[in-house]
């Protein structure tokens, strides 16, 4: 798998082995960051359910201001930290070791905001998508200052195809859904209210 544009284009990183394991394909992650456009530069993303980073790396290298990665599994953490080793990134990332939903409200406590949230669980824990972006719509919960996504930000959710996520999330509402062969990215903005 290589980085496809920025700075580090036409880099390897690796990737996890394995029958369960599905990395965002690089042609879905080329799709993924033409919607985004230039406005990852200077952005902060989350990349949720982060694998081997292969989405906050391509964040990076198009010039993202910090990328946070979510990763329950050690080796997927190791194999991030691996990969921003070997590309010779040292900051503008943090690497976290726990489920995403005890990231979330670690982060939001924290008082972190995000441009983008991009999310990946196991496209067969449908439960976990719905989870999580309901807690994203949520935030911020009462007396804990500012949501983690800015009134600008976007979330993007790949998942199956045969897959149905919901329409809205309580603030949340789906904008574009974008269909590449076995997979879907779904785009949800924040209502203005």
């Amino acid at each position: 798998m290589r980085i496809i544009s920025g700075t580090y284009r036409g880099l390897t990183i690796r990737t996890l082995k394995g029958d369960r394991l599905r990395p965002t394909s690089d042609q879905l992650r080329e799709t993924l960051f033409d919607v985004l456009g230039p406005g990852v530069r200077g952005a902060r993303f989350l990349d949720a359910y982060a694998g081997s980073g292969a989405v906050g790396l391509e964040a990076l290298s198009r010039g993202a201001s910090e990328v946070v990665f979510v990763e329950h599994h050690r080796t997927g953490r190791e194999l991030i930290q691996k990969n921003l080793a070997s590309l010779g990134i040292e900051s503008g990332f943090e690497v976290i070791g726990s489920s995403a939903l005890a990231a979330l409200e670690r982060l939001e406590g924290a008082g972190a905001t995000f441009d983008f949230v991009f999310l990946d669980p196991p496209y067969q824990d449908i439960a976990e998508y719905h989870r999580v972006l309901r807690q994203l719509a949520r935030s911020p919960r009462s007396g804990r200052g500012a949501p983690l996504l800015r009134p600008e930000g976007v979330v993007i959710a790949e998942h199956s195809r045969r897959t149905l996520l919901e329409e809205t999330y309580g603030r949340l509402h789906r904008t574009r859904l974008i269909r590449h062969g076995d997979s879907q990215l779904a785009f949800f903005r924040p209502s203005k209210e």
